[in-house]
């Protein structure tokens, strides 16, 4: 079956629109991007103010690994050790910070934390489990922190199950 072709209408040119008085002021544009109010004035303040304790910790971070990679032995061991650790505090903090205040959601992140600190403290101090019972009770935390932080951000931000980008008011 051929189909049957039909001419189309060329569209008639539309009148122009009067040139505005030199008197009406120009509409504005809508707001751009780079002229709305940041992201960062929407994230939640820390509890001390304005002094910059994550950015120094992780400041202090970076040099600890750097200055641990160029000592050798025992002594830079422990300087990375510590930088990692201090970096992932501060990483920590700010996740903490963002989840409570329901700006973004660190569910996934929080409740792993939780899942390794159990695996850890049950290492230390219960070393006659078997490992296998120290990996699921891990899993255990891991399991019931991911419902109860998830339930919780969705009660911070209002009824969202997740935010990635933060806040866009």
């Amino acid at each position: 079956m051929a189909r049957s072709s039909r001419k189309r209408r060329k569209p008639r040119p539309r009148p122009a629109a009067p040139a505005p008085a030199a008197s009406e002021p120009e509409p504005q544009p809508a707001k751009r991007a780079s002229q709305r109010k940041s992201r960062l004035d929407d994230a939640p303040a820390a509890p001390w103010g304005s002094f910059p304790l994550v950015e120094l910790m992780v400041l202090t971070a970076l040099v600890l690994l750097v200055a641990g990679f160029l000592i050798r032995g025992y002594q830079g061991t422990v300087m990375i050790g510590g930088g990692l650790a201090l970096g992932s505090l501060a990483g920590l903090e700010l996740s903490v910070r963002e989840h409570l205040a329901g700006y973004r959601s660190h569910t996934m992140l929080l409740a792993g934390t939780a899942g390794v600190l159990t695996i850890a403290a049950l290492f230390v101090l219960a070393q006659s489990l078997a490992p296998g019972m120290r990996v699921g009770a891990g899993i255990a935390v891991f399991a019931l922190a991911s419902v109860g932080l998830r339930a919780l951000f969705r009660r911070r931000s209002g009824g969202a199950s997740f935010r990635v980008g933060g806040y866009r008011g």
